[in-house]
């Protein structure tokens, strides 16, 4: 019986296997490997050194508050003085049902590490404006820190205006 069509391609497609196999280039997987091996050997040289990589800011603090926040009915957001000279907490401002997004993703995001550490809302949270600029919002709740300006002078700026000095023209860069 001779060949028909489909064997013939078969055989065909078995015999030039071997030309498709190609070895795998080892000087550009030798570079990988020495790449990932050098990011691990610098990762635990700063870990084990205890170098502080971190951004944030050890300038001194010339401005700061401490802050509650609570949900209002109405969906609004009550910004009370946590610190109080009288005692009892007072209103600074009430933010509008649906406006201040950043503000409030910033909070639904802290609120949300509370939670899952098991704390409520009792103890606040501290707001700090630096010598270089930095605004911090910190929770000592969960050891949390927002680096605020990071998200640009606009975002910053909504948090700047809750310090007890908050000037328009203090907003930090």
């Amino acid at each position: 019986m001779p060949p028909t069509a489909s064997t013939a391609l078969r055989a065909g497609a078995h015999a030039g296997d071997s030309h498709h196999h190609m070895a795998l280039p080892r000087v550009p997987l030798i570079g990988m490997a020495l790449l990932v091996a050098a990011t691990v050997l610098v990762v635990f040289i700063v870990r084990v050194s205890g170098l502080d990589v971190s951004s944030a800011s050890r300038a001194p603090v010339v401005a700061e508050r401490v802050l509650h926040f609570e949900d209002r009915s109405d969906g609004g957001v009550a910004v009370m003085d946590g610190a109080p000279a009288a005692g009892a907490p007072a209103l600074l401002q009430v933010i509008a049902p649906g406006s201040n997004g950043f503000l409030r993703g910033t909070l639904r995001a802290l609120v949300r590490e509370r939670r899952l550490a098991g704390v409520g809302p009792e103890q606040p949270f501290h707001l700090a404006a630096h010598a270089d600029g930095r605004l911090t919002l910190f929770d000592p709740a969960t050891a949390r820190r927002v680096d605020l300006e990071s998200f640009g002078p606009t975002n910053a700026a909504v948090f700047a205006q809750l310090l007890p000095s908050a000037r328009p023209s203090a907003a930090p860069r």
